[in-house]
């Protein structure tokens, strides 16, 4: 939080509820994927993974537009600000960016090449770490934040809606380019080619659109529960059936499922994170939890919850991968072993965070 701004109640809420989307969307990974890269055992988890995803795509969405609420535009000297996203962000994700590296998971059935692992770090996260592709992306957005700081400050509100608007028709690219495969047999879009990533939609696409929305959303927009509400349900319903629709009508009829990782690529189209669906799942849970101030009964819990969320989303594969060795060996229903995966792994990992938080140098750990 930058200096002398009072705590934001409703970024807490927030915070808790997309580290929890987050892990129980990675507990739904393994209905979907394996094999030979897409695998779906029947139509039961096929219709689970469908209906519980879709919803929650929007959980790292929700993170930028929580940290752009909260940062943005900047109100301290950048390098303060650098230096304080070093000490939040930068140290503890390579710390267990090495962490992954070199240590095998239990549960995943295999040995680890840490050499290999080591050595990938140069460049990108490690293999058996994913989702620390997070933490790549949200330095970037830091890194942007000072440069865009002028921008805002000065552009007029008709500007601010110009750039979201050519944002939002940018959420259209997954699907766009699949038209693009379907007519023309290549994915390229308005000057892109295989020797030019660079096209018209490049400059103005991509997660800066949702830290400018989050500056918009806190300057403009300051809506009774009841306009709210009526907004933002049928902007989320929208939102949801594009995501989920989409999901459902690339899955193959006959299971098991069991294809190439290209099939579960096409099928995620609409889960894309800057894409349309998800983008309006985002916006109108943003402006739901944004009327939350309640700081009674149990506040106190979601408050340092959200102070150790970044430990959780950190350390959360670890523990991930053994609730479900554990928990997929019960034989309970597909909703079941989901939620029990994610609530077990959600409760383990934030007491772990709440006690390395509490140790010397904690905060180089957890964040």
């Amino acid at each position: 939080m930058q200096q002398n701004q009072p705590r934001i109640i409703f970024l807490d809420y927030l915070r808790v509820a997309a580290c929890f989307m987050v892990i129980l969307v990675h507990a739904c990974e393994p209905y979907y994927l394996g094999g030979n890269g897409t695998y779906i055992a029947n139509a039961t988890d096929a219709l689970w993974v469908t209906l519980i995803d879709s919803a929650l795509r929007c959980a790292v969405p929700l993170f930028v537009l929580t940290s752009s609420y909260l940062l943005f535009p900047l109100r301290i000297p950048t390098g303060d600000f650098f230096r304080r996203r070093a000490v939040r962000v930068v140290i503890p994700l390579a710390v267990w960016a090495v962490l992954y590296a070199v240590v095998p998971m239990w549960g995943s059935g295999g040995e680890i090449d840490a050499a290999a692992n080591l050595k990938q770090l140069v460049l990108n996260f490690p293999n058996p770490a994913g989702h620390l592709w997070y933490g790549y992306m949200i330095i970037g957005v830091y890194i942007a934040m000072p440069l865009f700081t002028p921008w805002v400050e000065r552009v007029s509100r008709r500007g601010e809606e110009i750039f979201l608007a050519a944002w939002a028709f940018t959420t259209l690219a997954p699907f766009l380019r699949q038209a693009a495969i379907a007519i023309f047999g290549r994915a390229e879009l308005w000057g892109e080619a295989n020797w030019n990533e660079f096209g018209t939609l490049y400059y103005i696409s991509g997660f800066i659109g949702y830290v400018v929305l989050g500056h918009y959303i806190r300057t403009y927009i300051d809506w009774s529960w009841r306009k709210t509400l009526a907004v933002a349900v049928p902007m989320f319903l929208a939102g949801y059936a594009v995501t989920a629709v989409w999901f459902w009508m690339q899955i193959p009829t006959q299971f098991p499922v069991n294809e190439s990782i290209d099939l579960a690529v096409l099928m995620e189209q609409s889960w894309r994170f800057c894409s349309t669906g998800v983008a309006m799942t985002a916006i109108a849970l943003f402006l739901i939890f944004k009327k939350i101030s309640f700081t009674g009964c149990g506040y106190a819990l979601v408050r340092h919850t959200s102070k150790i969320s970044y430990g959780i989303y950190l350390m959360h594969i670890f523990i991930l991968v053994a609730t479900h060795s554990i928990i997929s060996s019960w034989g309970v229903p597909t909703p079941v072993a989901i939620f029990s995966i994610a609530i077990s792994t959600f409760v383990i990992c934030a007491l772990l965070s709440s006690i390395i938080a509490r140790l010397p140098g904690g905060k180089y750990i957890v964040g």
